[in-house]
């Protein structure tokens, strides 16, 4: 059974158990998915101030889609890490941290992009939802930003220096910059 089909106390129960997976980048991916789902139904309800609302709406489910994916595939690759160093063949554990990097890359990608999803939609979409559409920016912010750290934390233990860490150094200023700019809106501060 995957962690998605699980009630959410159950997977919370999980969560928090003295088990390292699913861990940091299982609740960042689900912090960004979270942050989809509400943009996605922010743009629904936004189809008389937005003329693309329903396109919004469409690339939102897309990447709730896919970001939901990396809930197992974060746990599946934290778990190959883990397998190496309970064993006494550490010649792979490079390569494992470095494949267990790209997945947390993948939700903050995704992340930055829900980000400027519920910026578009926050500022010109149903004003009712606006709530709506700020949270699924903090959210996606969030996530973003935890996964950034547990990839950079991946890389560092592999001594790997790569375009990755630029990647991620981008997408989490487009994360920011759109909690930045959908806070000010709403609360007249950007912190």
């Amino acid at each position: 059974m995957s962690y998605l089909e699980l009630p959410l106390e159950r997977f919370l129960e999980i969560l928090a158990a003295r088990e390292p997976v699913p861990g940091g980048g299982g609740a960042a991916a689900v912090s960004v998915a979270l942050g989809a789902a509400l943009a996605a139904m922010a743009a629904r309800y936004s189809d008389r101030h937005l003329d693309d609302a329903d396109e919004l709406a469409r690339k939102a489910d897309d990447v709730r889609a896919t970001v939901q994916s990396l809930i197992e595939k974060d746990a599946a690759a934290y778990s190959k890490v883990l397998e190496i160093y309970r064993s006494d063949e550490r010649s792979q554990l490079s390569e494992a941290l470095s494949k267990a990097a790209d997945v947390p890359l993948s939700i903050v990608i995704a992340g930055a992009e829900v980000s400027e999803l519920g910026v578009s939609i926050a500022e010109h979409g149903n004003p009712n939802l606006r709530g709506d559409a700020v949270t699924a920016v903090l959210l996606a912010e969030s996530g973003a930003r935890a996964a950034g750290l547990l990839m950079n934390l991946n890389l560092d233990l592999a001594h790997i220096e790569d375009e990755r860490r630029a990647r991620c150094r981008d997408c989490v200023g487009v994360a920011e910059r759109a909690r930045q700019r959908v806070l000010a809106g709403t609360m007249g501060t950007a912190e």
